[in-house]
């Protein structure tokens, strides 16, 4: 059952059904409600909106705190500051006033406090309908002109009940959860001020574009799409039997929302300065996913875990068609083919969710990125590029002995500062086994032999080594054809790991 707050109650009722709301108040400021006298005396003359005014705490504040805890809320609400005359219905508009200067006016006259109701059956009169993006442009341009972005952000479940019905992307209305990321927006609006300034894209046949490539097999938005249709079916499978065992195929929703983090949003805003999916959806994604985590650890599944469900699953579905309807045609419009090649391969180290096996793309298999112009003295890898400076650096910052040998049994290099094994320098460009006492020389000569023919690919060594236990990994190296190039043995002091673990171990017993 959700809970609800009636403004119109005195404090005192409220807490008496609501325990909870005296820390929630207590944190706003009404440090009062802590004690048992006040509450119940002047608690039960006093509601929540006469209160803030009293306290001078801005209502917004109250209102965002009670619905972050999971109240919805009824009643009155009061007129905290003083807000621009509401126009009747019927009232002219100026025919110079755009939509989106009339929309904020709308949303100014809710944030100045007038009552909600009267801002709605005005707005009514006047917008037989209206875009989400209109919507999202309004509290953008507001942000622009000095609205402070608390008071937006605190105000977009508002916005939203005021557009409610109204959009003609119905399904993706919390589009408003843009303004909760808005922060970011600004910041990237400035960015982008003083960057070189991005092309215009024409939008027009966006949702054809991202059809036509979705269509095509292997092709990142296919495979995405295909998981978008699974999990759809697997939603329905859950709803019919409400069996939780499902519950781990649905988690696997994370997979899919990681790959939309790293390899659809960054580009998006980065290089194409469109932030909103990075703004809203990031934030929604996140928070479906901690829901769904937090559900899979509750211990039972009872009338609350099954609304909660539910409403985490319907949020997850709304996702679906923002994916569809707007994620994915915006980056059709600007994604290039070498983009979405890049995409392609990266999503290759992404594990597979909802069943949907990943198809080959020969466009993306055929192509390589182009590397930018290069600085002096860099040196270029697949997953990057750095100086040596750099590279040597990384190198000894590694908590680690690193040596390298290569296909020769050569030791071709050892990374710099204090070790436990010596490495002196004048081996490098010697035999490995000319490291290594006689004893040792034949078990070092049967890993590296294992290596080169494929037996092995990693061998562990633990041992203690001055009072300390180290761990010696020697791990085969290869290219991407597999072709032996050489070892690596990297040696790791494990006493910090042991002290954690004994810790651990003491605390749980």
């Amino acid at each position: 059952m959700p809970k609800t707050i009636d403004l119109n109650k005195s404090v005192y009722e409220l807490t008496r059904t609501y325990p909870e709301l005296i820390d929630i108040m207590a944190g706003l400021g009404f440090k009062e409600i802590t004690k048992k006298g006040m509450l119940r005396s002047v608690g039960k003359l006093m509601t929540i909106p006469k209160g803030a005014k009293m306290k001078g705490i801005a209502m917004t504040d109250v209102i965002a705190a009670l619905m972050t805890a999971g109240f919805e809320l009824e009643g009155q609400m009061p007129n905290l500051s003083a807000a621009p005359k509401a126009q009747p219905a019927d009232a002219p508009k100026p025919e110079s006033e755009s939509r989106t200067d009339q929309l904020k006016g709308y949303l100014k006259r809710l944030g100045a406090g007038e009552d909600l109701e009267a801002v709605r059956a005005d707005f009514a009169a006047h917008f037989s309908d209206v875009d989400a993006s209109e919507i999202m442009k309004a509290e953008q341009e507001l942000l622009e002109e000095g609205t402070p972005l608390t008071e937006v952000q605190k105000l977009c479940d508002v916005h939203s009940a005021l557009f409610h019905g109204a959009t003609t992307e119905e399904r993706i209305a919390n589009a408003e959860k843009a303004v909760a990321a808005s922060l970011m927006r600004q910041k990237a609006a400035v960015e982008r001020a003083q960057a070189a300034p991005l092309p215009k894209r024409d939008y027009t046949d966006k949702n054809a574009k991202a059809a036509a490539l979705a269509a095509v097999p292997g092709h990142p938005l296919n495979t995405l799409t295909k998981e978008n249709d699974a999990f759809t079916a697997l939603l329905e499978k859950f709803r019919a039997d409400r069996d939780g065992a499902l519950l781990p195929q649905i988690r696997e929703l994370a997979i899919h929302y990681a790959k939309k983090g790293d390899l659809l949003y960054p580009p998006l805003k980065v290089t194409y300065g469109v932030s909103g999916p990075s703004d809203v959806m990031w934030t929604v994604d996140d928070e479906i996913r901690d829901e769904l985590s937090a559900l899979a650890q509750a211990g039972e599944h009872d009338a609350d875990w099954q609304d909660r469900m539910d409403k985490v699953l319907t949020r997850a579905e709304e996702m679906i068609y923002k994916e569809q309807n707007i994620l994915f045609p915006i980056c059709a419009v600007n994604f290039t083919e070498a983009e979405w090649a890049q995409i392609y391969r990266d999503s290759k180290d992404y594990a597979t969710c909802f069943g949907v096996e990943r198809a080959t793309w020969p466009e993306g298999e055929g192509s390589e990125a182009q590397p930018a112009a290069l600085m002096d003295g860099e040196i270029v890898m697949p997953g990057g590029r750095m100086t040596v400076a750099q590279l040597t650096a990384l190198l000894n910052t590694i908590p680690m002995e690193i040596s390298f040998i290569d296909a020769d049994n050569i030791n071709r290099y050892f990374n710099e500062g204090e070790k436990v094994f010596k490495r002196p320098q004048m081996a490098l460009g010697r035999e490995v086994f000319s490291c290594h006492p006689p004893k040792i020389e034949p078990m070092v000569r049967a890993i590296l032999d294992d290596f080169r023919t494929g037996k092995q690919d990693r061998v562990p060594v633990w041992m203690e080594k001055h009072g300390r236990p180290m761990l010696v990994t020697y791990t085969a190296v290869r290219d991407r054809s597999g072709k032996y190039l050489g070892t690596v043995e990297l040696v790791q002091d494990m006493t910090e790991a042991q002290a954690h673990f004994s810790e651990s171990g003491a605390a749980e017993n």
